[in-house]
């Protein structure tokens, strides 16, 4: 029964900070050792992607699918004159630094997620990125939108997810401040990164079920209730989650984030520095 109520909690916990620029990785490293829980599983943390690749396609697929064709077509083309297989691109290449990035240093990210402390410096350095674009958003004033952005944008925003590895570091966050700081408007900063962020949550997730199958296949199979659980709610939070947001950003900045990111990640080095 305790495994699936922490299922559900961390499902919520996903759902809504994966969106939300205050880190998932982070939050998903701290919920368990504020409450004295076992560390879940790597397994069971990209399967909660799953759960929140599930809630982009469901908010975005037209447009997924718009692009998914237009890039196929691009190719045989050879022609990016469609603003979709444009996009499709950009995509394509802001992944690449996040990909290369997490197979080259996997045991380095891994090992940094049983750190609380670490992820409360991360959170600091999230924070200083939501305000610190928000600062520079306010003196250019970002026009920009997805169908005028360039491939430098891209692959600014792409290295921005890269970084965002680090559990505290935010990968929503990171990749907003970027778009912002690049010019893009910010509520199309914030649909850029939930676009860029399938691949990653997609390739991630598959490459960790396999890495266990081939390991232990009896340990997917013992947490199969949890994992689905946890994936599930994953998913419906995560669908809220994105549709608020994008409202909230149509007239609102990302200070407060900053602020919250700022508060916990100060108190998670307090905790840690009186021996919590």
């Amino acid at each position: 029964m305790l495994e699936i109520i922490q299922a559900i909690v961390l499902g919520i916990v996903q759902g809504l900070t994966e969106f939300i620029p205050v880190s998932s990785s982070g939050h998903l490293v701290l919920i368990p050792w504020l409450l004295g829980w076992e560390r879940q599983s790597l397994l069971f943390d990209t399967v909660l992607h799953w759960g929140t690749l599930i809630s982009i396609i469901a908010v975005f697929w037209r447009e997924l699918w718009a692009i998914f064709l237009a890039t196929l077509g691009s190719l045989a083309r050879r022609s990016l004159a469609d603003p979709h297989a444009r996009l499709g691109w950009f995509i394509v290449v802001g992944s690449i630094p996040a990909a290369v990035t997490g197979v080259l240093f996997k045991d380095f990210f891994e090992a940094l997620f049983g750190s609380p402390l670490t992820v409360g410096y991360c959170l600091l350095i999230t924070a200083a990125l939501l305000a610190g674009s928000e600062q520079l958003a306010r003196r250019s004033r970002p026009t920009t939108t997805l169908t005028t952005m360039n491939w430098g944008q891209a692959i600014i925003i792409g290295l921005a997810q890269a970084v965002a590895l680090a559990p505290g570091i935010s990968r929503s966050g990171s990749t907003m401040a970027a778009g912002l700081a690049t010019g893009l408007r910010r509520d199309e900063a914030a649909r850029f990164s939930f676009l860029l962020g399938s691949p990653i949550f997609f390739g991630a997730a598959l490459l960790q079920l396999l890495d266990t199958l081939a390991v232990d296949p009896g340990d997917v199979s013992a947490q199969l209730p949890a994992l689905i659980i946890g994936m599930v709610v994953s998913a419906v939070v995560g669908y809220l989650a994105i549709r608020g947001l994008l409202a909230y950003l149509r007239s609102r900045s990302l200070y407060l984030f900053a602020a919250y990111c700022l508060i916990v990640g100060l108190l998670v080095i307090g905790l840690n520095f009186i021996g919590f």
